[in-house]
């Protein structure tokens, strides 16, 4: 069986058959790029939501300042406070509606251990709302 001849005198007709396999080569690889890019396009979605009138929102919650410095001192609202005073004050805190937020100020050389005992007793107490309030980082000229 041969698929040629030696004979260049013999003409052979043109191949009439069409190759496909370097095609689906290449579609099978578009698949493969799309199937993976999708994802990262599902993100991007601008919408233009409606406009509506809604009624007046619950009364904002008031905030706490809890601030604490180097030394380990602790501060409720800028009053220093012991750890039992600060325990009396976050379960009277949980008992109000709405939770106020506690707004968590710590100096950059406190003790972690001083912070993560502070954030304990107020997730044991029930207080929820904790936010970690930062210095914003001034530009160089």
């Amino acid at each position: 069986m041969a698929f040629g001849s030696f004979n260049p005198h013999r003409q052979q007709p043109a191949m009439a058959d069409i190759n496909v396999t370097p095609m689906v080569d290449v579609m099978l690889v578009l698949l493969v790029i799309f199937i993976i890019t999708a994802p990262m396009f599902t993100h991007a979605v601008k919408l233009d939501l409606p406009r509506a009138t809604a009624a007046v929102a619950q009364e904002q919650a008031s905030t706490v300042s809890l601030s604490i410095d180097a030394k380990g001192g602790i501060y409720w609202n800028n009053d220093p406070v012991d750890n039992q005073a600060l325990e009396e004050r976050m379960a009277q805190t949980a008992k109000l509606a709405p939770q106020p937020e506690l707004q968590l100020r710590a100096d950059k050389d406190t003790r972690y251990e001083i912070v993560a005992q502070v954030m304990a007793t107020a997730q044991a107490h029930g207080l929820s709302r904790l936010g970690f309030v930062t210095e914003p980082k001034k530009e160089q000229r």
